[in-house]
C-alpha cells in the first residue's frame, strides 16, 4: 500500500495516478478481510477499487492524460499533511491495544448484540441486524453520500459533453 501511495505522489501521467489508486483501494479491502470486517471490504472493494476507478478512466476520456506543472511550491501542503498524520497518530496513543478481549467494545457492546439482535429486530444475522436496525441512518447516510457522488459524475460528464457539442456546432457555423 505504501508503494501504490508514493507511486501516486510521484507520477505524472493521470492514468498511472487512476490504476494506482485502484490498486491501492483493491489492498485496503484486502486489509479488512483480513481484520474480518467483510461488510467493509466489500464496500471498499465495489465502490473503492471498482466504481471510483471506472468513473475517473471515463473522466479521463474528456481531459488531459498529463498533470498539469505545479505553480506553487508544494512546501505548504507537505506541512499540513505531516502535521494532520501526527495528529491522527498522537490520537491513537490512547486507544486500547488492538485485538484484546478485554477491550470496551468486546465487554459492553457486541454482547448485547450478539444476545439481543435476533429478538429485537427479527434478523438472524448480527452483521444484517447491526447494519439495518441499529446503525440504519448511517448506512442510510452512507448510501446517500454514494448514490449523490454518482449523481454528481453523472452531472458533470453530460455537461461537458453538452459544451462538446455545443463548440463544435458553433465551429461548424449551425445556431445553438
Amino acid at each position: 500500500m505504501v508503494v501504490a501511495v508514493f507511486g501516486v505522489i510521484r507520477a505524472r501521467n493521470l492514468f498511472v495516478v487512476v490504476m494506482l489508486g485502484g490498486i491501492y483501494s483493491f489492498l485496503m479491502a484486502t486489509v479488512m478481510v483480513a481484520l474480518d470486517a467483510v461488510d467493509v471490504a466489500m464496500t471498499e472493494a465495489a465502490v473503492g477499487a471498482g466504481m471510483s476507478t471506472v468513473l475517473l478512466l471515463a473522466v479521463l476520456g474528456l481531459v488531459k492524460t498529463r498533470e498539469a506543472p505545479l505553480r506553487h511550491s508544494p512546501v505548504v501542503p507537505l506541512i499540513v499533511c505531516v502535521l494532520t498524520g501526527g495528529a491522527l497518530i498522537y490520537g491513537t496513543v490512547a486507544l486500547p491495544p488492538f485485538g484484546q478481549a478485554d477491550n470496551p467494545q468486546n465487554l459492553h457492546v457486541a454482547p448485547y448484540y450478539l444476545e439481543n439482535s435476533e429478538r429485537e429486530t427479527g434478523s438472524p444475522n448480527v452483521v444484517t441486524a447491526v447494519l439495518a436496525s441499529y446503525r440504519g441512518y448511517d448506512t442510510l447516510g452512507e448510501t446517500v453520500v454514494i448514490f449523490t457522488g454518482g449523481i454528481g459524475v453523472l452531472i458533470l460528464l453530460t455537461s461537458v459533453r453538452r459544451r462538446r457539442r455545443l463548440v463544435g456546432d458553433r465551429e461548424k457555423g449551425s445556431p445553438p
